[in-house]
């Protein structure tokens, strides 16, 4: 299922076909048939991860409970090769080996990296994501064209709750700690009648942010309110029917006060605090048809609307601390708000069919897959600001529909040889209009797909190679000032993944490794970029434009080993080398930078983690575990660059099969770590000199859990 200009990027993986027949002569190790099978289920096949022919990180429901992760935050340092950015009180914007967005204060929403929670699409708003009651996190990473089309070149994040169950459980669990934490959760599963089950889960997390506003006197300005509740149903509706129905509601109100003129961190000294909330109801609807003798049809129905705000304090101070300041011989006046408020609507439709034995073809050698998919997605975004009282804003409605028809064969060659192919086509049609009164309506037709060939080399190896294409769709910019004509519209990006992989079990299989080597190659690229508006001081000139290409290349490695009976130690590396081809542009005095060569933002080097989890006879439990990431570019207009850290957790307790109590810290060093900086002018005292801003991760942190199962 590739074209010609796929054919034509086979040559640079001659080297890697070549190591992955050499791969045959891996050792096996001895048989043992109680081998823990993880499932991935973002994938069409389910497949186990051993066998699955792409890179991807499971993190299952026993290490999120061991280390005691709250918020998909907690989880997000664990994993190979993955950053985040903090322009938001929770991380929302993701990159996967360098690919991803910093923010989003537009309204057009076009995400790199796809997040979805039990078939609901979330993409570009992750911040609603806490992990209680989840069976397990899955990053694939790599564009995943055939799957999951235009919302996932970079990779996908996918959350897999728990689903209900056919005897009853019930759990509650209370968390309190310093920054006045207060966390409650419980869920309860079972039978309603022979044929439905439920699982319902909630959770309410409170806590005041860590920082301390010294103007205002406050210490919950910059506050987490969240709350998260979930229910689930699973209907049998026959031998051959089963629907499941999720429906998700997430409250979070919180604030965002996070960022100061001396970079000190922890004292804000605004006077008008921001916020940053967003409130999503959605619901997936999940139908499976076993009954024809030789297929299987499988119909995800899919809803989501999100009311979102956020907004900020531009001057990040008060009016009496400017007037303090001198601007020539007079007072300075800087007054400054920024707000925006979006409401998205997503609804989508997938259809598939895929075979049972009986239905495959070429001599029974190849399991089929065809289908359908549709999308609309509709934004409305008001936005507005104010600087010593010139008011601006601009109020604007975006549309985009997707239609998309996909396929997949899997072929078994004999002789443990499996070829995967895979292919998409999707058609994208968007709309936007705003009170400033601009229009753009692009279409376009993109596709994507894979090609593996995996081998299994025993019970306990294989290996493969796999080449995948990604897109993500071309787009527009909005509210260019003169002198950016040029900028009006930018082309669809393409991605060509190349892939090997090892994945291995180990000493009677207690220990199983996951080994991928990537290259990336991005063809017109979308690069954000912004400038500093001179009239404006506290505006900034965002646009975003192709930058012509740039290369991706680096090594994943996921370990666990289960050492003895008691003991679990796990591990993750990531070595990443991401930089431009060729690619510059023009500065607000039309100055040429020059960033050829040159790292992409949010793409650090080296990523690390390590845990490990005792649990005595006796009862006593301990979880020690540490990560960590090397210095990176915060902006690719800039060459602003945050500092590598390490920082260390550990949560220690007792507990029986019914309940348990635990002692826990993160950040136990206290280290003070950057996750997202700015380079500009802000202090008019300072004749507005450029500088760099940071805004760092949470500080130590400590407290007492406790939970019971009945």
């Amino acid at each position: 299922m590739l074209n010609q200009a796929l054919k034509q990027k086979l040559s640079p993986l001659a080297l890697i076909i070549s190591a992955a027949v050499c791969g045959q002569a891996i050792a096996e190790t001895k048989q043992n048939d109680d081998i823990e099978v993880i499932k991935v289920t973002a994938d069409f096949r389910q497949h186990d991860l051993l066998t699955l022919p792409a890179s991807a990180t499971i993190i299952d429901a026993k290490q999120l409970e061991d280390e005691g992760d709250q918020h998909f935050e907690d989880v997000l340092n664990s994993i190979a090769n993955f950053n985040w950015s903090g322009a938001t009180s929770r991380p929302r914007y993701f990159q996967i080996r360098g690919v991803g967005e910093q923010e989003d204060y537009k309204g057009a929403p076009n995400s790199s990296v796809g997040y979805v929670i039990d078939d609901i699409d979330l993409s570009g708003l992750g911040m609603v994501s806490s992990m209680y009651d989840l069976q397990q996190v899955e990053v694939l990473r790599g564009p995943q064209g055939t799957r999951y089309g235009a919302n996932a070149l970079a990779g996908l994040i996918y959350l897999k709750s728990n689903d209900p169950s056919d005897v009853f459980e019930h759990g509650a669990e209370v968390s309190v700690g310093n920054d006045d934490l207060r966390t409650f959760s419980g869920f309860s599963s079972g039978p309603i009648s022979d044929s439905v089950l439920y699982r319902v889960s909630i959770q309410q997390h409170n806590q005041n942010g860590f920082r301390k506003n010294t103007f205002l006197n406050r210490d919950d300005t910059n506050k987490r309110d969240e709350f998260s509740g979930r229910m689930k149903l699973r209907w049998l509706i026959n031998d051959g029917t089963t629907a499941d129905l999720t429906v998700l509601h997430a409250n979070f109100d919180n604030g965002y006060d996070a960022w100061t003129l001396n970079n000190n961190g922890f004292k804000t000294l605004s006077d008008k605090p921001g916020k940053d909330s967003q409130r999503t109801t959605g619901s997936s609807l999940k139908i499976s048809h076993t009954g024809a003798d030789d297929f299987n049809i499988t119909s995800i129905t899919s809803f989501s609307e999100s009311k979102h705000l956020h907004a900020y304090d531009s001057d990040w101070a008060n009016p009496k601390y400017w007037e303090s300041r001198k601007c020539g011989d007079k007072p300075c006046e800087y007054n400054a708000i920024w707000s925006k408020t979006g409401n998205r609507k997503t609804l989508s439709q997938e259809f598939r069919l895929t075979p049972k034995e009986s239905g495959r073809i070429f001599a029974g050698s190849t399991d089929w897959l065809v289908g359908v998919y549709a999308m609309n997605l509709k934004e409305d975004n008001s936005q507005f600001d104010v600087y010593n009282g010139d008011r601006g804003g601009i109020d604007s409605d975006y549309e985009a529909t997707n239609y998309a028809v996909f396929g997949q064969l899997d072929t078994d060659l004999g002789n443990g040889y499996s070829l995967s192919n895979g292919l998409r086509f999707e058609r994208r049609n968007s709309d936007y209009t705003d009170s400033k009164k601009e229009a753009f309506s692009p279409s376009e037709n993109m596709w994507g797909g894979h090609i593996s060939l995996s081998k299994t080399l025993s019970k306990q190896h294989s290996t493969y190679i796999r080449i995948a294409r990604g897109y993500k769709a071309g787009g527009f910019n909005m509210s260019l000032p003169k002198g950016f004509e040029d900028k009006k519209q930018f082309d669809t990006e393409v991605l060509y993944n190349y892939e090997l992989g090892f994945k291995s079990r180990w000493l009677d299989n207690s220990l199983s490794t996951n080994v991928a080597l990537f290259y990336m190659d991005r063809q017109d690229q979308q690069v954000s970029a912004s400038q500093q508006d001179p009239d404006r001081p506290d505006r900034f000139i965002l646009y975003t434009e192709n930058a012509g290409n740039s290369s991706n290349y680096g090594l994943e490695v996921d370990a666990k080993w289960q050492a003895t009976d008691n003991l679990e130690v796990y591990a993750s590396l990531g070595l990443l080398r991401a930089t431009y081809g060729d690619y510059s542009y023009k500065d607000k005095r039309g100055k040429v930078i020059d960033l050829s060569g040159r790292e992409l933002a949010h793409a650090p080097k080296f990523t690390n983690s390590l845990g490990a989890t005792y649990r005595a006879d006796n009862g006593i439990f301990v979880n020690l575990n540490t990560s960590g990431k090397s210095k990176f570019f915060y902006s690719d207009s800039n060459d602003s660059k945050s500092k590598g850290y390490q920082i260390f957790n550990a949560r220690v307790g007792y507990e029986t099969e019914d309940w348990g109590v635990y002692l826990w810290g993160r950040n136990l060093f206290d280290k003070k770590y950057g996750v997202r900086g700015f380079f500009f002018g802000n202090e008019p005292d300072q004749d507005w000199v450029k500088k760099q801003y940071i805004r760092f991760g949470d500080p130590r942190a400590f407290g007492i859990t406790t939970n019971i199962k009945f």
